[in-house]
C-alpha cells in the first residue's frame, strides 16, 4: 500500500488552491515545501501553526516537510546550516511529522564531490546526531550533482552511516538526469531495500522535460510492479515538474497536477499496487 502525497506548492503558492486541487484528485496528504512563496525552512513558528490549523481543518496530513537541508556547497557555512536544521525540527514538529527531506551537498569550488567524501560523511553524521537527539528522521533524496546523486553514492551514505534516522528517498527522474536507469541500476541493484519514501517524478531524457509517471524513462512500471511483489509500503509524493523545474522547487499548475495524479493512480492500478 502506498500513501499518495504531494509537494503541493507545484500547484501554486496559495494554500487554499493547493488543498482544493489535491482534494479534487483524491490526495489527502501534503509534503509541505512552500506556501505563499516561502520555503518551509523559512516559516516562523506562528506561520507554521496557522498553516497547520488550515491543513487540519481541510482534512490533510503532513507526512514529511520538504526542506532544502544539505542543498549547499561544501564551501558554505555548515554551522549556520545546522542552525537551519534545528529550526526545521521545530517547524516539522508543528506540522506533526518527524520526517525531514535532506540532501548530501554540492562540491566546493573547482572540486569533485566524490573527492570530498570524508567531509560529506562528517556533515551527514553531524546532522544525523542532531536528528537522533531530537527524535527526527532525515530522508535523503538523490538529487543531481550531490554526493548521493547516483546509486553508488546513496548506498555509500546509507551503509556507512547506518542510522535508523537516516533513510532513503528514491526519485526516478533525478536518476535519469544523472544518466542512470532507475530500475536496472538503482532499484533492482540494492536500493529497493534502502528506500522508505518515493518521489513521483518522471522524465523524458530525449526531450529534456518531465512527464507524467510511467510515460518517460523513469522505469516506473518496473519499479511499481516490483513494489507490488514485495508488498512495499510507504509514501509516494507527487513532484511532477510538468511546467517548470528548478533547483529548489518546480511548477505544475492545477490542471496538469490533476493529470499527474491520475497518471500515478492509473499506474498503481495497472501494476497491482494499492494506494490511498
Amino acid at each position: 500500500m502506498i500513501t499518495i502525497s504531494a509537494f503541493a506548492d507545484e500547484i501554486g503558492p496559495d494554500l487554499a488552491l493547493q488543498m482544493q486541487t489535491c482534494a479534487a484528485s483524491g490526495v489527502r496528504h501534503i509534503d509541505v515545501r512552500g506556501i505563499d512563496g516561502v520555503n518551509v525552512s523559512k516559516f516562523t513558528p506562528e506561520q507554521a501553526k496557522g498553516y497547520r490549523r488550515r491543513l487540519d481543518d481541510g482534512g490533510f496530513a503532513v507526512p514529511c516537510i520538504g526542506s532544502p537541508i544539505g542543498k549547499i556547497t561544501m564551501d558554505d557555512d555548515f554551522e549556520m546550516h545546522l542552525d537551519l536544521l534545528r529550526h526545521c525540527f521545530e517547524i516539522a514538529d508543528i506540522f506533526g511529522t518527524r520526517l525531514i527531506r535532506v540532501f548530501s551537498f554540492y562540491s566546493g569550488a573547482g572540486k569533485n564531490i566524490a573527492d570530498q567524501r570524508t567531509g560529506v560523511m562528517d556533515r551527514m553524521a553531524a546532522m544525523v546526531r542532531l536528528a537522533e537527539a531530537d527524535g527526527f528522521i532525515l530522508m535523503h533524496e538523490n538529487e543531481k550533482a550531490i554526493y548521493g546523486a547516483r546509486p553508488a553514492g546513496v548506498r555509500d551514505l546509507l551503509t556507512s552511516i547506518r542510522a535508523k534516522n537516516l533513510l532513503g528517498v528514491f526519485d526516478p527522474a533525478n536518476y535519469v538526469e544523472e544518466g542512470v536507469r532507475p530500475y536496472d541500476e538503482g532499484w533492482a541493484a540494492g536500493l529497493a531495500e534502502m528506500t522508505q519514501y518515493f518521489h513521483v517524478k518522471d522524465k523524458d531524457e530525449a526531450k529534456g522535460v518531465c512527464v507524467p509517471a510511467g510515460t518517460g524513462d523513469g522505469q516506473f512500471a518496473e519499479i511499481f510492479a516490483d513494489m507490488a511483489r514485495r508488498g512495499w509500503s510507504g509514501v509516494a509524493t507527487l513532484e511532477p515538474h510538468l511546467a517548470a523545474a528548478g533547483q529548489f522547487t518546480g511548477h505544475t499548475g492545477p490542471q496538469m497536477f490533476a493529470t499527474a495524479a491520475k497518471a500515478l493512480q492509473d499506474l498503481c492500478t495497472r501494476c497491482g499496487l494499492e494506494y490511498c
